[in-house]
């Protein structure tokens, strides 16, 4: 299956981890991780795994290493099945 984008919006060091928007093109989510030495980086892996209940190997971070605009590489998953995961933000 072909690797997908999805372009997410990371706010650290906040009190919770939890998505704030979803609006089909940008997902936007808080993290409690601070971005220091790709922390919040690898904190974003292991939400979006959690959040669409694939493998962290399935995610890989392609660009925006140290901005707070990302974009992850998703392998195994469609658009629709990340809107069914995400529908309720």
């Amino acid at each position: 299956m072909e690797k997908l984008i999805l372009k997410v919006r990371v706010n650290p060091r906040s009190s919770i981890n939890q998505v704030t928007n979803w609006d089909g093109d940008m997902l936007s989510i808080k993290l409690t991780a601070p971005p220091v030495d790709g922390a919040a980086n690898k904190a974003c892996i292991e939400f979006l795994s959690n959040l669409l209940n694939i493998k962290k190997s399935q995610i890989s971070l392609v660009s925006g290493h140290t901005g707070r605009d990302k974009s992850f590489a998703i392998s195994g998953m469609t658009f629709d099945n990340i809107n069914k995961c995400l529908m309720k933000y």
